[in-house]
């Protein structure tokens, strides 16, 4: 020990590989110690200090090309520079936090694209009876809202939560899910469409305002309504029906 540590002792005591310690010379973090009479360099209890300080500084975050500086700064330089390596650390723990949730949410499909509030709308479309397609159609109309009409997307939540808490609404909309079976020609759909838009119009309904004043509003409009309606013919009518009795009620609806 008195002639000091060879290269792979000092590694070994500080907790790096050769590899590691060979990198700090060569950025001049640490002096290469001086050869002995062998031709081996020997390191002394200073040069496995200048190791141990930049390991930990470098294992703390900060980048290898401020280390040096930094351990030669006055405390106060020194203090300042930690705290801002602190700052960077607590937002880069923010910024993997968020992401470890959003791969949470992603093994639960689309739900990464909403609010946990639309997704307990869907799990209540669930508990009360609706198929996991029809949730499947009401999540991927929900993302579509939240990224066509962000401004009115809450509004557009809140009407959906009081529906839920409807009997006759979940009652209408079961019937309206039947209806995807039926021919677009049947008799009952007109009878439906009435209903639906009678019940509509005792909630009140209206485009949300933030939508109407906008030039794209239509095909906004449209994208979302009307989502998978050129799948099943017999919604497609359903809904134009719909929309006909809301516009001759004087509720404002784009034409599509």
């Amino acid at each position: 020990m008195a002639d000091g540590l060879t290269i792979g002792q000092a590694a070994a005591f500080v907790g790096v590989t050769i590899k590691t310690v060979r990198h700090y010379h060569r950025l001049g973090l640490v002096a290469e110690p001086q050869r002995d009479g062998s031709g081996y360099r020997r390191y002394g209890s200073a040069d496995l200090l200048r190791l141990v300080q930049v390991r930990t500084l470098a294992g703390a975050g900060v980048p290898l090309a401020g280390i040096g500086e930094l351990l030669d700064a006055a405390p106060e330089r020194f203090a300042a520079a930690l705290d801002d390596v602190h700052r960077r650390l607590t937002e880069q723990i923010e910024d993997l936090t968020a992401r470890r949730d959003t791969l949470h949410r992603l093994a639960q499909g689309d739900r990464a694209l909403l609010p946990d509030r639309a997704c307990a709308v869907l799990d209540r479309l669930a508990d009360l009876g609706f198929g996991p397609e029809y949730v499947a159609t009401q999540r991927e109309a929900l993302v579509l809202a939240r990224a066509l009409v962000p401004e009115v997307f809450d509004a557009f939540l809140a009407r959906l939560e009081r529906g839920l808490d409807d009997p006759a609404f979940i009652e209408l909309t079961k019937r309206a899910l039947d209806a995807t079976s039926w021919d677009p020609d049947d008799p009952r759909i007109e009878g439906l469409a009435s209903a639906l838009a009678d019940k509509l119009l005792a909630d009140r309904v209206a485009m949300p305002t933030g939508s109407q004043n906008q030039s794209d509003a239509t095909s906004r409009y449209g994208l979302v309504n009307h989502h998978r309606e050129d799948e099943v013919p017999s919604i497609a009518r359903l809904n134009r029906l719909v929309e006909a009795n809301l516009r001759a009620a004087g509720i404002d609806i784009p034409h599509q």
